[in-house]
């Protein structure tokens, strides 16, 4: 192969890609938010979860686009496993579109597509206007890519070791599956290396023979980026990954059974072979979804004997406030504690992973420490609300102050996850920039993180047992962790001064020495709260 047919090959796939990318962002933008609405809240029908997983898929133009969202979804509790493997069905349909947009061999139009598209995002005046140039110039973009891939593609004919491989595909099946599935695991596209697949079979360089089994391949190698982002996530998310990859091996393992029966079947819907390529990707997606549906348990159940281990799901919502409760207002404010319980371990543990990451430069707890806080400020707003409504029927003069209480409460917790958010950033900032902290500056900010922690697991721990000993203990913790801080400032500002510390590490480590402290300071709000509890009980219901 010659470097300008190489050249030619690489430029034409590089263009393909980014204009299926261009083109998907487009369309994104066109629908805005909808398309992730309408997988959050998707019901438990496994047929309509099939039908928008590939909606959104022909939409985004990409399955492993979708499969990474339905990961993060079941990462961040949002979604159940078995909701994810009807999305992730779907989204082998819906990924099936582009390799029929290609069949219609569309490359004359990519010229004028791209110039009109140019033309709609410069002079457009409306977003929808921009939107739609972007979705031309992403499909001029494609099809120009295809162009240059045919064109770079034709020469192979020409030279033997390319036909003899392609003859040794066709013999063995297995072997041109392991290359779809390399090829596309490579890439990150099935849509890019089907793309190509159908470029060669329209040069004549590809029987349909040969390309059905590196079709079927192509479409198991497209898990793999699902599987790469299921790194670091909780066990659901990578059982959904792996749920991905079970699919689509087992349906092309059946096809490949049955080949001469399937190539057949192919034959018998288009004399051209462009097509024939296109139609056997959507047969394969369809059939293969209308098999394993109706066992979407078994595969549920054979994915978890594979990955076995408890759910460490991160629930969203509150799991405790019931509106039917608001006529027995007792119970009303014991299911806010229990909420406020829930949030307040939430908080510490996401301190811990805060702290792991700053100390440690542990990567894969940052994004589940960030999960934890749109879950605390979920939980914020969610109990607030509840709070006020509560607000609203007969309740005790005790039970008034103890919801009064209680908003200040909510308010501290979140506000500890504010300040645990501000080390997370302050730990990407020192990973980042690979920012040196001596072991002497790492064993302080241990001791006083260890005080911090006491003091928060105290307050959410008092206020859940309306224990006052534990509440005068977290007093007493921040008093410590206050004089500590000042110490501690005062004798780093010292190392600065005499230059014996790396002045921006300084300035981080200054930064996580207030965050604590702050910390410290809504411990102790709690625990004020909670001693707070006991003086109005007594004032109402005196000895």
């Amino acid at each position: 192969m010659s470097f300008a047919m190489a050249f030619g090959l690489i430029g034409g796939l590089a263009l393909f890609i980014m204009g299926m990318r261009i083109m998907g962002d487009g369309l994104q933008k066109t629908a805005g938010d909808r398309l992730r609405h309408m997988i959050e809240v998707l019901t438990s029908n496994p047929l309509l979860a099939v039908v928008v997983g590939a909606l959104v898929t022909a939409v985004v133009q990409s399955s492993s686009a979708t499969t990474v969202m339905v990961v993060g979804f079941v990462n961040g509790g949002l979604m159940t496993l078995r909701q994810a493997v009807g999305i992730i069905m779907g989204a082998n349909i819906g990924t099936t579109i582009t390799a029929q947009i290609i069949a219609f061999q569309l490359d004359k139009y990519a010229l004028p597509a791209i110039a009109l598209g140019v033309a709609f995002q410069l002079f457009g005046r409306r977003r929808t206007q921009q939107y739609l140039g972007e979705v031309l110039f992403g499909f001029g973009i494609l099809f120009l890519g295809m162009g240059i891939m045919k064109d770079a593609m034709g020469p192979l004919q020409e030279i033997p070791a390319f036909s003899e491989a392609m003859t040794r595909f066709g013999q063995n099946p297995a072997l041109g599956a392991v290359t779809g599935f390399a090829m596309t695991g490579a890439i990150q596209s099935s849509s890019a290396t089907i793309g190509m697949l159908q470029a060669l079979a329209g040069n004549g360089l590809v029987s349909l023979k040969t390309a059905l089994p590196i079709l079927f391949g192509d479409n198991v190698g497209t898990t793999v980026t699902a599987m790469l982002s299921s790194v670091g996530t909780n066990l659901t998310a990578r059982r959904a990954a792996l749920v991905h990859f079970m699919f689509n091996l087992i349906g092309a393992t059946l096809f490949l059974t049955v080949l001469p029966l399937v190539e057949w079947a192919v034959v018998k819907t288009s004399s051209d072979i462009v097509r024939q390529i296109a139609n056997a990707h959507t047969m394969f997606n369809v059939i293969n979804v209308a098999i394993q549906l109706p066992f979407a348990g078994l595969l549920v159940a054979i994915v978890h004997r594979l990955l076995p281990g408890e759910d460490d799901v991160l629930r969203r919502g509150p799991q405790f406030l019931d509106k039917r409760l608001f006529n027995t207002p007792s119970l009303a404010v014991t299911a806010i504690k229990k909420e406020l319980y829930r949030m307040g371990q939430l908080a510490s543990d996401m301190l811990a992973e805060a702290m792991r990451a700053f100390q440690n430069g542990d990567q894969n707890v940052i994004q589940g420490a960030y999960e934890k806080e749109d879950v605390i400020n979920e939980l914020e707003k969610e109990v607030t609300r509840y709070v006020v409504v509560l607000s609203g029927f007969e309740i005790s003069d005790l039970q008034s102050n103890q919801l009064s209480a209680l908003i200040d409460i909510v308010n501290d917790i979140e506000r500890v996850g504010d300040h645990a958010e501000n080390i997370l950033e302050l730990a990407e900032v020192k990973c980042d920039r690979r920012l040196p902290l001596s072991e002497s500056a790492h064993q302080d900010l241990r001791v006083m993180y260890e005080r911090v922690d006491a003091a928060v697991k105290d307050a959410i721990q008092a206020l859940w047992e309306q224990n006052d000993e534990l509440a005068l203990r977290v007093v007493e913790h921040e008093n410590e962790v206050d004089a500590m801080e000042r110490d501690l400032r005062r004798a780093h500002i010292g190392r600065l001064n005499a230059g014996t510390c790396h002045p921006e590490s300084g300035v981080i480590y200054l930064d996580v020495l207030s965050n604590l402290e702050r910390i410290a300071d809504h411990a102790s709000s709690i625990a004020h709260e909670v001693l707070e509890f006991s003086k109005v009980e007594e004032d109402i219901w005196p000895d």
